[in-house]
């Protein structure tokens, strides 16, 4: 029995589930789980698999729909490329993804591990269906583990290994294809190995580390590397909905044939069979309470809901609730800390709307060229040289013309070639401003400088011009 009111009843979180007492790996062999939970994990996860696997091939404007490329710096949200200097945007989306996963991990606890995050649908819906396919359930894994090496088991073994591969190098290639390009994966299979070695060796390390994630880490990546499950344990309480086991209704626990004893002493509705800790990906015992491991898969509800609807008694000993909902049969997801997380989350989405809307397709920087003085030109004109920079963020490739706000007298004149902006590129320039020289009132005059490409206004930028004392 585990309610979490004494020192004995929470001495399992000294240590996880899949380490013995002397740091020696324990493996793993889950039962195949079979339900109503387990066939919407299945729609769900395939369905997100068919749109991770998708996704790169779908383009919008000639761009691909998402494009991550640290590397170059070239970034694209659907199809809308963003420059390096959005950076802010990136910071600021950022801190929505954390304050999200806070407020949604205090309401729904892990929810997000067990039916969303790629490497649990990764390793449920595919490398272990594979496993159980090949190898049979858990018990025909145990025995082939167990036996001497046959012909039959080096079969199994080499077959599953190879299917292992060949999907971890699948998955490598859609990884790559969000960073560098589903064009240019392409490019490197077909094309000769020398003209992408990087791109090859790249290939060949991510097909590496997914085999390694996926054929021996498995559930160890969810108990002791990610670091979101490190977080749930800080951010769930008593109030959290997860996956847990009503101890009201399941203790004291026993055997059926026990519970049929009429002499016997009262006990509840948990049969103590064990079905729930064997169906867990992750080896844990649901009854102890959450735990840090627990990914909310629902597993052990399906075990439990059949198991209760053979020795006929209510479904839902294992249920999404919270612990006081559970102990004291009220259910409440508002508290000062969602209140206080949402109020963030508003604020910053806020922020995010604004500077998105407010951002320009060119961003102009002018700078006026150091080490330069203003010059005295003739009919009466002061200069400044400057150099420009176009920052176009979009695939208009056009004339750019320059205007000062509020000063029609203004003159730009192009040091050379006349400024166009390239496609998703920086392009650069140096310019003179002349002003007549009586409408300088001071030695520093503000400027407003007005952008246009093709005749359409882009972007406004500001800058100093230097003039002669007053």
């Amino acid at each position: 029995m585990s309610t979490g009111d004494s020192y004995i009843d929470e001495l399992y979180r000294d240590q996880i589930a899949t380490v013995d007492k002397s740091g020696k790996r324990i493996w793993i062999y889950p039962k195949q789980p079979n339900g109503r939970y387990y066939n919407y994990r299945k729609i769900v996860s395939y369905a997100l698999l068919v749109i991770l696997i998708g996704t790169p091939f779908i383009k919008w404007g000639g761009r691909p729909l998402f494009l991550f490329n640290v590397v170059d710096g070239e970034f694209i949200l659907f199809g809308i490329y963003f420059a390096p200097q959005d950076f802010h945007l990136f910071v600021v989306a950022m801190l929505i993804s954390i304050v999200f996963i806070a407020l949604f991990t205090v309401i729904f606890g892990r929810l997000f591990c067990g039916w969303v995050c790629p490497q649990t649908i990764f390793m449920e819906m595919v490398f272990r269906r594979i496993e159980y396919w090949i190898e049979g359930d858990s018990n025909a894994q145990k025995r082939l583990n167990k036996s001497p090496w046959t012909s039959d088991k080096i079969l199994k073994k080499g077959v599953k290994q190879f299917l292992f591969l060949l999907v971890s190098i699948v998955i490598a290639h859609i990884f790559l294809s969000y960073i560098i390009g589903v064009d240019e994966v392409r490019r490197i299979v077909f094309e000769p190995t020398n003209a992408h070695w990087s791109g090859f060796v790249a290939m060949v390390v991510f097909t590496l580390m997914f085999y390694g994630v996926f054929s021996i880490l498995r559930e160890q990546v969810c108990t002791t590397i990610c670091p979101y499950g490190r977080m749930q344990g800080v951010l769930l309480d008593e109030d959290s909905l997860a996956v847990t086991y009503d101890f009201v209704r399941g203790e004291d626990r026993g055997k059926l044939k026990a519970k049929k004893d009429k002499d016997g002493p009262a006990l509840g509705d948990c049969i103590d069979c064990g079905l729930c800790i064997k169906v867990c990906p992750t080896g844990i015992d649901i009854r102890n309470g959450t735990q840090l491991e627990c990914v909310n898969c629902t597993a052990c509800m399906d075990a439990c809901d059949e198991i209760m609807t053979k020795v006929d008694r209510p479904t839902g000993l294992i249920r999404i609730a919270s612990h006081n909902g559970v102990k004291d049969g009220k259910t409440t997801i508002w508290s000062s800390r969602v209140a206080a997380y949402s109020a963030v989350l508003i604020a910053l989405v806020g922020l995010e709307s604004f500077m998105f809307i407010s951002r320009t397709s060119i961003e102009t920087l002018f700078l006026r060229t150091p080490g330069m003085v203003y010059q005295e030109q003739e009919g009466g004109y002061i200069s400044n040289l400057y150099n420009y920079q176009l920052i176009n963020k979009s695939d208009l490739e056009a004339e750019i013309s320059y205007a000062a706000k509020g000063m029609d007298y203004v003159i730009f004149e192009n040091v050379g070639q006349a400024p166009r902006t390239i496609k998703n590129e920086i392009s650069e320039g140096a310019i003179f401003i002349k002003i007549p020289k009586d409408k300088l009132k001071s030695r520093s005059t503000k400027l407003t400088i007005v952008v246009y490409a093709d005749n359409e206004l882009v972007d406004e930028v500001e800058t100093t011009f230097m003039g002669p004392n007053k």
